[in-house]
């Protein structure tokens, strides 16, 4: 049991994660409104697409895994917003608000959860192996939008 424990307590810190990168809350502080839906010359996306892009996706995994109802989206557009900019001023924190929340769920999941039982509704994935899908595919996002932070001139981090 006692590799259990920590196999959870490494994965919950994985999922928020501030020894190799930037963590979620370093990385969308300081953002200006003013400049959350620039896209810089050298890439496709804005801060805003990005954030609700870490949000979508992060949202979709964690119904993947506690949904029984849970249905595959369509395209992969439904990961992305529509729009650049915050359609609204309160957009930006409601996003920010609810990764937030669902991050504490899957964390929960990492703490609780039968991590090595399979999905329901998957085609063999482990609980385990979405709690890391999950880490992987938010730090790689994190990490594009400090490169977009760094061409917009907000990133102060070393």
């Amino acid at each position: 049991m006692e590799q259990l424990d920590e196999l959870r307590s490494q994965l919950e810190r994985l999922l928020a994660w501030e020894d190799a990168h930037a963590g979620f809350e370093a990385v969308i502080s300081g953002i200006p409104p003013a400049l959350r839906g620039a896209q810089p010359r050298e890439l496709p996306y804005s801060a805003w697409q990005l954030l609700e892009h870490l949000r979508l996706c992060q949202r979709d995994i964690l119904e993947f895994c506690r949904n029984p109802g849970y249905v595959d989206p369509k395209s992969m557009t439904e990961y992305w917003p529509a729009t650049a900019a915050p359609p609204t001023p309160e957009s930006w924190e409601e996003s920010v608000a609810r990764f937030r929340a669902d991050l504490e769920d899957m964390k929960r999941l990492a703490r609780e959860g039968d991590l090595f039982a399979t999905v329901p509704r998957g085609t063999g994935q482990t609980y385990l192996r979405e709690v890391v899908l999950l880490a992987d595919h938010n730090a790689y996002t994190l990490g594009q939008l400090v490169v977009l932070r760094r061409l917009l001139g907000t990133w102060e981090r070393s």
